[in-house]
């Protein structure tokens, strides 16, 4: 008994992209780990009235942490801008 090829057309089935979902965040996890390690030694963080010393990987953190809430307040803002009123 044959069977016949099944022809798609290409698109990728529910559980592939979660496999390759899953593979890209472990990835990812693991290049901020080993940037985590890499960035433990202590810094100066100079500020206005004084000086503070941290883990450069926290200070890294908290630079990201900002910049992704900025991005998220100009996000929808231009989102409001653009919405009819």
């Amino acid at each position: 008994m044959s069977t016949k090829p099944v022809k798609t057309d290409g698109a990728k089935t529910p559980a592939r992209s979660e496999q390759v979902k899953l593979a890209g965040a472990v990835t990812l996890g693991g290049l901020v780990v080993l940037f985590a390690g890499l960035n433990v030694g202590e810094v100066d963080v100079n500020w206005v009235f004084g000086t503070w010393q941290t883990p450069l990987i926290l200070v890294i953190a908290v630079a990201f942490l900002l910049g992704v809430g900025v991005g998220v307040l100009a996000a929808r803002r231009r989102a409001a801008r653009k919405s009819p009123r």
